[in-house]
């Protein structure tokens, strides 16, 4: 009992500390005779003698809030910056020197190795990876405010451990199956183990340090940047060479997953200086430095052995996110003819050679794509090699896709006919593949999404003829609608009108009443997410501005209102409804003109000539979907709805159009307030009543005379008397706070008065 009342009192004491350093530091640190030095020494010692990790945590907590109130300090009174520091400089260093201490086995082995490493959290890391996490983030704040001391703390340490890893190779013994580590000895192999976990530790420090070093400061700490990164890149090479995942152990089921960490680690530790490579790399071009040129070298003779089938996952796709980002940030002219790099080449585009992961095979074929096709940062135009990256491009897309397109129906010389599971296997390995690319690419400069989709063309042609062929397969359907939505995306203006318009008009023939059915009711999740690709390709196509794609609105429509929305209307489930009203709004909101002819007599006669009305039937059975939307429960879709109409109205002045005034603005109103008096949707009360006041405010005077009478005369469970008090409680304001106030009050007036009667007994005379 005794020891739950000390936690208990641990727990509110840290509380009251957090609120003090938050609520109060800047008051009390301005007035001189608070001793502020004293309690950043006691609140030190009160973090570094917490009994549970908890409790640690709570008090980075508080260091962190502390760290950004003085960092944001300096940043708004720059003349202090020296003043500030030298204040609490001593303390600064004192807090990262034991923060350090902490994540490593040789200070604190003893309460590290009570951290689970295995089961995740809410947060999808493990309780090791949290504590490593927030221990780095104070780390970082402290190097932040100073950069030097910090660097002269933690190089030291970062060196030690290399050191230690780095003479593992006096170790390695050739034995009969390969190479062996020739530690054995428990004490060691213990020791070794600590030596490993800190490394892999301190290499994460030092990656997320990577930040501090780049921007306006990259000349004053270039040197400091170029150590780490030196070093970084001979322990990945290192790695690399001597194969040490691969090596044989005393205490495998330890030391070969600690060698492997360690080996990870360094590669992303590398990648985390991507930025101040590029920022060297602009540099370097101005100088024409050799020293650059090594780094990148060397960086991908460590990286390319790794990329291998034999090369366990985790170190696999370390190897891969650095190669995709010297490719997509560095991005170095001479990268392409680098002796590595065109082995790598050579390697995913080998039909013979053996396919990496997905995961990896993706991030690999992405990296080589952005080679060729992301210009050189600091080159003019002319001096890009378009024509042959344009050239190596194709031919390196013709590879990946190779057993693709081969799938493709060929009248003259009918195929054999592969099995249904081998054929999913292809469609999904190249479609992941030229997705990604396609994604990666999207935002770039017109001529990388040229050459791109010139690559891509053929690829694309023999989507399209396969859909057909597999409408019926939900899961090769899937993806390739996932590809199709990719090259909508990014590839639109490049696809051209004629083609799009042959795809869009191959997937409304295709999905039909009976397939649109057959999808959403019988294919679960993976037929429901189909009809949603599908409606998120149309999404885009009636988005695009010019007069195009307008032909296509009809059927878009009729394809929504009279196929999708009656198979869907009724169903509990929120799938697909989302993308379909999304799709709804979007049709409005780009084609406005479709349904109101705007003349400019109208525009200059505002209020006396109405606009010309067009298409009713299809514009009244949308509105009437919105309407049915907010009597079903589904507060997501209550609140997207509520918040595409309300749009329509800021934008398009809904609500004041004849047809919305005179035929369903009291409609919308009477629902609306439905669902504040059943309180179903309590969460957005707020934007429901302002919803309200929008709508009546077009027609204040029918809402106050005609709509609040019929209202209260339709509501059952109150009496006469009972509807009387409430229609002269309603005030007639028409300003917005006092209006939803009256909404509101309405609402709850009217509840009160039915659980009153509810609760009367049968025959009670109501007075």
């Amino acid at each position: 009992m005794k020891g739950c009342l000390t936690c208990s009192y641990i727990e509110k004491f840290t509380d009251f500390l957090r609120l003090f350093v938050s609520v109060h530091l800047r008051r009390i640190e301005s007035y001189s005779q608070f001793p502020v030095v004293e309690f950043l020494t006691l609140l030190f010692k009160y973090t570094f003698h917490q009994p549970t990790h908890e409790g640690y945590f709570s008090c980075l907590d508080i260091w962190t809030l502390f760290l950004d109130y003085l960092t944001s300090k300096i940043k708004s009174r720059l003349g202090d910056k020296e003043a500030v520091l030298n204040r609490y400089e001593d303390a600064l260093v004192l807090l990262l020197t034991e923060v350090l201490n902490r994540i490593q086995f040789r200070y604190n082995q003893a309460q590290l190795e009570e951290l689970d490493d295995e089961t995740l959290d809410d947060d999808q890391q493990t309780e090791w990876q949290r504590y490593l996490r927030q221990s780095l983030e104070v780390v970082a704040k402290v190097m932040e405010l100073l950069p030097t001391h910090a660097f002269s703390t933690l190089f030291p340490v970062l060196q030690d451990n290399l050191e230690v890893y780095l003479g593992l190779q006096q170790f390695i013994v050739t034995s009969g199956s390969g190479h062996r580590l020739n530690i054995t000895a428990e004490n060691d192999c213990r020791r070794l183990h600590c030596s490993l976990r800190d490394l892999s530790s301190l290499l994460q420090a030092a990656g997320r340090l990577a930040e501090y070093f780049i921007g306006d400061v990259f000349a004053a700490r270039f040197n400091d940047a170029l150590t780490v990164v030196e070093r970084l890149v001979k322990v990945t090479l290192y790695g690399s060479q001597i194969k040490l995942y691969n090596i044989e152990t005393a205490v495998p089921s330890v030391l070969k997953p600690d060698l492997i960490d360690v080996h990870a680690q360094s590669l992303a530790a590398l990648q985390a200086y991507s930025h101040w490579l590029a920022q060297y790399c602009s540099e370097a071009h101005r100088q024409n430095t050799q020293q650059f040129v090594t780094l990148i070298s060397t960086t991908m003779d460590a990286v390319t052995p790794l990329i291998s089938t034999k090369v366990q996952d985790k170190l696999l796709l370390s190897a891969c996110h650095l190669l995709v980002s010297l490719a997509t940030t560095v991005r170095p002219v001479f990268l392409i003819s680098i002796p590595a790099v065109q082995k790598l080449f050579n390697r995913i585009t080998d039909a013979s050679a053996q396919r990496l992961v997905d995961k990896a095979q993706v991030l690999v074929c992405r990296a080589l794509s952005n080679i060729l096709l992301l210009p050189w940062p600091n080159l003019p135009e002319n001096e890009q090699q378009w024509p042959v990256r344009s050239i190596n491009h194709a031919s390196l897309i013709s590879a990946l896709s190779r057993d693709y397109r081969n799938l493709k129906p060929n009248a003259v010389a009918p195929q054999r006919k592969m099995p249904l599971d081998d054929t999913k296997v292809i469609i999904h390995q190249t479609l992941s593949v030229l997705e990604d690319i396609v994604e990666n690419i999207s935002g770039e400069s017109t001529k990388s999404r040229q050459i791109c989709y010139q690559s891509l063309q053929e690829s694309v042609q023999v989507s399209l003829a396969l859909f057909p062929a597999f409408i019926h397969q939900s899961d090769v359907t899937d993806e390739m609608l996932s590809f199709f939505l990719t090259l909508f995306r990014g590839l639109r203006v490049q696809m051209g009108v004629p083609f799009t318009e042959q795809i869009i008009q191959t997937f409304l023939n295709m999905f039909t009443r009976e397939q649109l059915a057959e999808s959403i009711l019988h294919e679960g999740s993976t037929g429901c997410r189909v009809v949603e690709k599908f409606l998120k390709i149309l999404q885009v196509v009636v988005q695009e501005p010019g007069q195009v794609f307008k032909p296509f609105l009809p059927s878009i429509i009729s394809l929504c209102m009279e196929q999708v929305y009656p198979i869907i209307a009724e169903r509990p489930s929120p799938d697909v409804k989302a993308e379909l009203f999304e799709l709804l709004f979007r049709t409005l909101h780009h084609n406005w003109r479709y349904f109101f002819k705007s003349t400019v007599l109208a525009s200059v006669q505002r209020g006396i000539a109405e606009e010309q009305m067009e298409n009713e039937p299809q514009f009244s059975a949308i509105m009437q979907a919105f309407g049915q939307s907010f009597l079903q429960p589904d507060i997501h879709l209550f609140k997207q709805n509520l918040f595409y109409l309300e749009t329509l109205n800021t934008k398009q002045k809904l609500y004041h159009k004849k047809i919305f005034r005179t035929t369903m603005l009291f409609q919308f109103v009477n629902v609306l307030l439905q669902v504040l008096v059943h309180k179903s949707h309590d969460l957005l009360q707020e934007e429901i009543g302002i919803a309200i006041y929008n709508m009546a405010s077009v027609d204040f005077d029918g809402f106050f005379a005609a709509f609040l009478p019929e209202f209260l005369t339709s509501c059952d469970g109150v009496d006469a008397n009972q509807k009387n008090v409430l229609g002269r409680n309603f005030k007639m304001d028409r300003d917005l706070p006092s209006f939803t106030q009256n909404v509101h009050r309405l609402v709850n007036d009217l509840r009160y008065y039915r659980l009153c009667n509810d609760s009367l007994p049968p025959g009670t005379v109501k007075l």
